[in-house]
This record gives structure tokens, C-alpha cells and sequence, in this order.
């Protein structure tokens, strides 16, 4: 009878951690939002098994933010350890892509990497703008690890009334 209690009771506690955890991780997902981004690198196949390179995390974290004034919507977006010639800023409506590749760095090939944590490669970044802009206007900037993209709202469409003849 005390072996089944015991039993019952770890069944338990390991479905509250479960339950934790899943929580948890959603939470991280919703805060997350779409900065949790796939890298991903054509050369994977290339690296020999035991290669230091093929460990290396698929996804990180490029955490952004958009604000909006009377004029523009400002977008910026965390790119550290890139450079501005590695990323291409597209907009096509309402919608900002941003991509480019984060390469790998490495300062000696004889040594061994304890944590890897840093994700390289390709990736591409989709960010829903919260109103049309001037596309042909925009400018980006990008200081310190942080790309700054400015773009000047599309002025509101007004309605218009129609005289029926």
C-alpha cells in the first residue's frame, strides 16, 4: 500500500514538471514571438563527422522591435557579430524581410569549444509592419549590433465619395 502511495505521488510530481516545463516553454515561444530564428548553413553536409562546426545551435535569438510615430515606423533588430554587408532589407507591403549569414569565426583550429551556443548560417527574418509604408523612402543603418530601418508611413487612403450622375 505505501509502495502505491509513493508510486501515485512521483507520477504526480512528475506530471506538475512536465506541466511546468510545457508551460514554460510556451511562455518563451508567445515572449519570443518571431525572434526565435532558424540559421541555417548550405555547407552541413560538407562537414566531416567530428567536425567542431556541425554541433553549432540551428536557432537563436534576433530580438527586434517596432515602433510607430506620426511619420515613420522604426524597426530595429539585435544582429550581433554580423556585419551590414551580410544583410539585404526587403519590404513588400506591409510586410519587412530581413536576411543574411552570420559566419563562423574562429581565432585558432586547435582548440577544443567547451559551449557553443552562437548559431551561424543563412536565416531569413519576417516582421508584419503595422502600416504601409513608403518602400522607395526607407533607410537602415546599422551601429554597435543594431540595424536600424526607418520607414515612412504611406499616408492613410481616405475615402471618397462617388456622385452618382
Amino acid at each position: 500500500m505505501l509502495d502505491s502511495l509513493k508510486q501515485t505521488r512521483i507520477g504526480h510530481e512528475i506530471g506538475r514538471a512536465w506541466d511546468n516545463l510545457a508551460e514554460g516553454w510556451r511562455e518563451m515561444f508567445s515572449r519570443g514571438s518571431n525572434a526565435l530564428t532558424q540559421f541555417v548553413d548550405g555547407k552541413e553536409e560538407q562537414y566531416p563527422k567530428g567536425s567542431l562546426l556541425a554541433p553549432f545551435p540551428r536557432w537563436s535569438l534576433l530580438a527586434g522591435e517596432v515602433e510607430e510615430t506620426d511619420k515613420e515606423i522604426v524597426v530595429r533588430l539585435e544582429l550581433p557579430g554580423m556585419r551590414k554587408e551580410d544583410c539585404q532589407i526587403t519590404v513588400d507591403g506591409n510586410m519587412l524581410y530581413v536576411s543574411g549569414e552570420k559566419h563562423a569565426e574562429r581565432s585558432s583550429h586547435d582548440s577544443t569549444y567547451h559551449v557553443t551556443e552562437r548559431a551561424y548560417g543563412s536565416f531569413q527574418r519576417t516582421i508584419a509592419l503595422p502600416r504601409n509604408v513608403f518602400a522607395d523612402q526607407a533607410s537602415a543603418c546599422y551601429k554597435n549590433g543594431v540595424m536600424t530601418i526607418r520607414l515612412p508611413k504611406a499616408s492613410a487612403e481616405r475615402s471618397h465619395a462617388i456622385r452618382v450622375a
